[in-house]
């Protein structure tokens, strides 16, 4: 009996290490710090803390470390999280597209290229809208009016020299304009911006479509177009349908710190392309309604530059960088 009793336990202490060298593999890092240069319950932070939540049901990583600092569009955490993290294998920055802005407009010292890029994961149209009550029905009336005469063009958004502006910018581009011809209204958030354009203080409003999804639906704003590459709402076509060459998205994704090995950033690029594989982050995506923009390696260093270097040009001309 005592002999058969060994047996067993010998088995079952062999089943259990099978198990424990099969978690050890999945498990890419043993534990993640994740730096949020924003204020808790923001999208960077939602961000975050959805891959937390996936990667860890998934046994991807084994315990998460989180620190938020918020201030100026990212760009007072931005220092921090590169001279505290430098050369760590272990730390992700959560960041993106008012990120590039606000560096930029705030002249930075610190900024995109001292970052390693590892895995743009999401982004979010932009909707182009004007009150119901206005006497511009579609988008060829906005842009016969902004083309006429750009100043008269009332426009609300965001914070100056973010995406909403940006947007603005590369519209009157389009049109043979100068970006700095344009009225922005800037606004601290989606409330104040979508009382100024429900009340007529200005004559149209750009945002994150989700800002705005309800005022459409109910019928008290006007959707003209929004400003991603495909249409996120079948009703509402982009900007480049309707013949004005204008992609603007808000854009979020992962950076590590300056300084790490090669090997260090493959590894962190293997660990979002797994995650990014799993069916919970797919269902994810759809329950947060976050489109998909998954994007590493070369094609993300490439676009990264590219939009480094659009978003440059247009606060230029603005005169905000």
């Amino acid at each position: 009996m005592s002999s058969r009793r060994s047996l067993l336990a010998a088995v079952t202490g062999l089943a259990a290490a099978a198990l424990a060298g099969d978690a050890g593999a999945q498990q890419r890092l043993a534990s993640l710090y994740m730096f949020i240069p924003a204020g808790p319950g923001g999208g960077w932070d939602g961000l975050g803390r959805a891959i937390e939540q996936v990667a860890r049901q998934a046994g991807l990583v084994g315990t998460f470390q989180f620190e938020n600092v918020g201030g100026a569009g990212g760009s007072v955490g931005l220092p921090r999280f590169v001279g505290q993290r430098r050369g760590r294998p272990d730390a992700l920055m959560v960041t993106g597209s008012i990120m590039v802005g606000a560096t930029l407009t705030n002249r930075t010292p610190v900024g995109m290229k001292d970052l390693t890029p590892v895995a743009r994961l999401t982004e979010e149209a932009g909707v182009v809208v004007v009150p119901a009550s206005s006497d511009i029905k579609d988008l060829a009336g906005l842009l016969a009016a902004l083309k006429a005469n750009p100043g008269g063009v009332s426009v609300g958004g965001g914070s100056a020299g973010g995406t909403d502006h940006i947007t603005l910018g590369l519209i009157l581009k389009s049109l043979g304009r100068s970006a700095k011809d344009g009225s922005y209204v800037a606004f601290a958030g989606g409330g104040p911006a979508q009382a100024a354009i429900l009340g007529a203080q200005v004559k149209a409003g750009i945002s994150g479509l989700s800002e705005f999804a309800e005022q459409i639906k109910s019928g008290r704003m006007r959707a003209l177009a929004t400003t991603g590459q495909e249409r996120t709402d079948p009703a509402i076509p982009t900007l480049t349908e309707s013949g004005t060459d204008v992609v603007m998205t808000n854009w979020r994704g992962v950076f590590a710190p300056p300084g790490i090995r090669p090997d260090a950033r493959d590894k962190l690029v293997a660990l979002m392309t797994e995650l990014h594989a799993l069916p919970a982050w797919t269902e994810l995506l759809k329950t947060r309604d976050w489109t998909d923009a998954f994007l590493t390696g070369e094609a993300f260093t490439a676009f990264l530059a590219e939009d480094v270097a659009k978003t440059e040009a247009v606060l230029k001309e603005i005169g905000l960088a």
